[in-house]
């Protein structure tokens, strides 16, 4: 490393931030990135630790020695190339992505891990403002033709190595624009949609066809009321390319069956965060769910559960609660412990510091209507969980007397999804998994196939719901074994 003894001259910088009493009151981003010299002194915290678990942390295996070592040398272009070498698009990574490649730095161990996502970020946004990201068409075309279905990060990854190799690719996304989750289900505030129109503007450069506003599946598809949208059956997929690649996200949502289910103003999260990303996109949303003078309660306690919390309070919410059914966990991991393991800890987003009640361990009972058809209260209990002792697994009971209400006028549920919208793989006659989604390997000969000859899938639609990076990771190896499938080798990375 350029800078040997770093890590113990150093400390740890975070990003900076717009103060939450200002940021509250727009949709765009408000991280700071960090500056060349500042970056330059988080790059030399990075150890020559030998083994770099950091790399093994991160899903897409990043190099990061190698680019912290480059940007500590200031030597920007080389970090970009080398950045990229193993990740399409780490603009978004560097915006949403959790890091499990800091969980694992050795220097993690028993300090503040290197700022490995913020050297990222910076690192990128400086390769788009000096112009290198530049299209890379390939040399050839093959003649071979590859149709991916979804339009979030494993699709895009996966059309843009194709393409690179010379494969005519076509992308197909069933909404109006191009990006999937990426660009419906990650608020502005996290991620502007600005970095999804280049990189999509890139790769048309590059080759790719994209087809937005057209579903894949069964003409009468089931949920699609939009009937000027297009439709693309299987057949005609199967017809006209050589492979076809599913790379649609795990949108079903975990639903909370309880009485009061059915009022008004009970919602999931994947009705209420689309809407606002389509009126900052500049679309008239008729009927929007708004969370302006309500008091909000979300359900879940993750990623999406935080979105909903950071939209409702740029909605002008009177009070936003949030629960997770699960114990709080602590402040500070073991980390001997669990090291390099990914951390179960208390984290608290920016979505929580501009104003959040959050509560562990806490059950939804029903919902209380006003006399009229809407949501007013939630009623809920708090659980202990313990070990059984027969099997070992953990065991919820509602602790007597607690139970408690809450008003709400409106209710998010984000708790996660449990699988892919299933009338794309039932179309296609793929198998299942035990989970629903569509069943194939990811070792071996033949990874990433389906149960149908030349249909393969990846992202979520294979593994659930999961990370933009794991989406990532996927679709760049999903790319090579749909390349190896049609000309017998790869020289894609794996």
């Amino acid at each position: 490393m350029g800078k040997i003894t770093g890590f113990m001259e150093f400390q740890r910088l975070e990003e900076g931030y717009e103060a939450p009493e200002s940021r509250v009151r727009h949709y765009r981003e408000f991280v700071l990135r960090l500056d060349d010299s500042a970056a330059k002194v988080q790059g030399a915290r990075c150890m020559d630790c030998g083994t770099p678990f950091c790399m093994n942390g991160c899903p897409v295996n990043n190099i990061i020695p190698d680019w912290n070592d480059l940007v500590f040398r200031q030597e920007w272009k080389e970090a970009l190339d080398t950045l990229h070498s193993t990740n399409n698009f780490p603009e978004f990574t560097g915006r949403v992505c959790p890091a499990p490649c800091e969980a694992a730095c050795t220097l993690n161990i028993n300090s503040d891990a290197v700022g490995i996502k913020s050297i990222e970020h910076a690192i990128i946004d400086k390769g788009w403002e000096m112009g290198w990201v530049v299209p890379q068409p390939p040399a050839r075309l093959t003649g071979r033709k590859v149709a991916v279905v979804g339009s979030g990060p494993a699709g895009l990854a996966c059309a843009q190595q194709l393409a690179r190799v010379g494969h005519s690719v076509t992308v197909f996304e069933k909404n109006d624009r191009i990006g999937g989750l990426l660009r419906y289900g990650i608020p502005d505030f996290k991620m502007e949609k600005s970095h999804i129109d280049r990189r999509v503007e890139q790769m048309q450069a590059e080759g790719v066809v994209f087809r937005a506003g057209v579903s894949v599946g069964p003409v009468a598809q089931a949920g699609v009321t939009n009937l000027s949208r297009e439709t693309v059956t299987p057949e005609t997929l199967l017809a006209e390319f050589d492979a076809v690649v599913l790379a649609g996200g795990s949108e079903t949502p975990r639903d909370l069956p309880v009485p009061g289910r059915e009022l008004r103003g009970v919602h999931y999260a994947m009705e209420f965060l689309p809407q606002q990303n389509r009126v900052v996109a500049g679309e008239a949303v008729p009927g929007q769910l708004l969370a302006t003078g309500k008091h909000v309660v979300v359900i879940g306690g993750g990623d999406t559960g935080s979105d909903c919390v950071g939209t409702s309070n740029r909605h002008g919410a009177a009070s936003v609660t949030q629960f997770e059914l699960l114990p709080q966990p602590p402040e500070v991991e073991d980390k001997p412990l669990v090291w390099p393991y990914w951390p179960i800890r208390l984290r608290t987003s920016s979505s929580h510091e501009e104003g959040c009640e959050r509560d562990w361990a806490v059950t939804t009972k029903r919902f209380r209507d006003d006399g009229k058809g809407n949501v007013a209260a939630l009623v809920a209990a708090r659980v202990e969980w313990s070990r059984d002792p027969a099997s070992g697994q953990m065991r919820m009971q509602e602790v007597p007397g607690s139970e408690f209400e809450l008003p709400a006028d409106l209710v998010l549920f984000a708790m996660g999804f449990t699988g892919p919208v299933g009338s794309v793989l039932d179309a296609f006659g793929v198998a299942r998994d035990a989970r629903g989604n569509a069943r194939a390997t990811t070792d071996g000969q033949g990874c990433y196939t389906t149960s149908v000859d030349r249909v393969f899938s990846a992202g979520d639609m294979r593994r659930g719901q999961s990370l933009v990076v794991w989406a990532i990771r996927e679709g760049r190896q999903c790319a090579r074994a749909v390349d190896e499938f049609l000309m017998g080798s790869s020289d894609l990375p794996r």
